[in-house]
């Protein structure tokens, strides 16, 4: 039996910036993930027609220096720096984002209530108590803009009511909505952006995968491995194809849930803890078309019930070299989970559900030349219900018992672009360095 040392499970940001990070110490660790490729949820795959698509979509809008200029190195500085633009559709009406100051358009009777209802809440002050995030909505923005727009986006994205979840993941991504601010939306066509996305930045070439470059050498890669058994004690990692291998050091970005019950002789009430963690699987539509000028958004919300998908981005947008000259490109995300909303098809069954509905909201046209079509499933995002507070502390508690290393998303288990990912995977290093000084 090999031992490989420091291990790292999960090939994706948060992996890499562990091995960044421990490569700075004059450190190597072994690097092994699932996947048959580099990039775990920031993967990209290259099609043979010239369409590139990323596993979900990707951007980097961080503010942080460093990040950004390691990022830069790492692609040899070419990179597409876009303004952001970011749109809404609701029963045929595309409006800016956020909705809330972008109300301009919409039926009178619709927007006269949105905005007389938050007068109304703005004259009450701070609410005494906010149990969830269905409370957090009205007393943010009164009843009828929060179950027509956001409540109903949780159902689609969070794939469960928005009474279940908390508040604790919100940070900057819902615009509180300033009442002058609101007015002039309602009133004028063109407004400021309030996106907390106001600029990007992506490779101009390789997809977003791309951005790791830099750090694909500082460790050794093993792909296709799934670990199914971890023995903490014995200190040893097996894998779905028999192959066993020892480590002294473990860390891992592997999804909670599916991590504690491959851990040997894992206490029952931590195990099913685990199980108690939700997160989202996205079915990931992809569409290229033989024409460019599908708008000029780079991603969409959609609130309609009737429209399969949550979200649209429009990898084109982010770099040219994504499409084959003179094409264009959709990536729809269709959400589901195990605990509230379970995947019952396959993913290729939804890329009709998909087409059918770019045409009903006009971005497909009859006479559209369908040049590429695809789908996958995906990981998605953490669900923060209301089982989480209570499961987390007791699972990560038991990984620092074992020390046992955890970072990323599904680590951390927290709402994390990918600049947290990455910083989450060197404080994992870093702790695990401090404790071999």
């Amino acid at each position: 039996m090999k031992d490989y040392g420091i291990v790292i499970i999960g090939a994706g940001m948060a992996g890499f910036g562990a091995a960044y990070r421990l490569s700075q110490a004059g450190v190597r660790p072994s690097i092994f993930d699932e996947r048959a490729r580099v990039g775990g949820h920031t993967s990209t795959y290259r099609f043979d027609d010239g369409f590139i698509f990323d596993d979900g979509p990707h951007i980097s809008f961080t503010e942080d220096n460093r990040f950004q200029e390691l990022l830069a190195e790492s692609v040899g500085q070419e990179f597409e720096r876009v303004n952001a633009y970011v749109n809404n559709y609701w029963r045929g009406h595309w409006i800016k984002h956020p909705a809330q100051a972008n109300l301009y358009g919409l039926p009178s009777e619709l927007i006269i209530k949105c905005v007389k209802e938050l007068v109304e809440t703005n004259a009450k002050g701070p609410p005494l108590s906010i149990g969830n995030y269905q409370d957090w909505l009205v007393a943010s923005y009164g009843p009828t803009f929060a179950n027509t727009f956001p409540g109903e986006y949780t159902k689609k994205y969070h794939t469960t009511e928005a009474q279940n979840l908390t508040t604790d993941w919100l940070g900057p991504r819902l615009y509180r909505g300033d009442l002058e601010v609101v007015l002039r939306g309602a009133l004028e066509p063109d407004t400021p952006s309030l996106h907390y996305i106001d600029k990007f930045r992506y490779p101009t070439k390789g997809g977003f995968v791309s951005y790791l470059n830099k750090f694909v050498p500082l460790a050794d890669q093993h792909f296709g491995h799934r670990a199914v058994e971890i023995d903490a004690k014995e200190k040893t990692v097996r894998f779905e194809s028999g192959e066993t291998i020892a480590f002294k050091h473990l860390i891992t970005s592997a999804p909670l849930p599916r991590l504690l019950p491959i851990i040997k002789d894992a206490p029952r009430a931590v195990v099913e803890a685990a199980v108690k963690l939700a997160v989202t699987k996205t079915v990931i539509v992809n569409i290229g078309l033989r024409r460019p000028d599908i708008g000029r958004a780079q991603w969409t919300y959609f609130y309609d019930a009737d429209i399969c998908f949550a979200r649209l981005s429009f990898p084109h947008l982010l770099s040219p070299n994504t499409v084959p000259p003179g094409c264009g490109s959709i990536q729809a995300e269709i959400y589901f989970s195990d605990k509230y909303k379970p995947l019952t098809v396959a993913p290729e069954a939804l890329i009709e559900p998909v087409i059918q509905d770019l045409r009903k909201c006009g971005l497909v046209k009859d006479d559209d030349e369908i040049a590429h079509k695809s789908a996958w499933v995906t990981s998605g995002n953490v669900i923060f219900d209301q089982d989480r507070p209570v499961s987390l502390p007791k699972v990560h508690a038991y990984l620092s018992e074992l020390g046992i290393r955890y970072c990323g998303r599904y680590g951390d288990w927290g709402y994390m672009w990918t600049d947290e990912s990455f910083f989450s995977g060197e404080r994992a290093a870093q702790n695990l360095l401090d404790h071999l000084a």
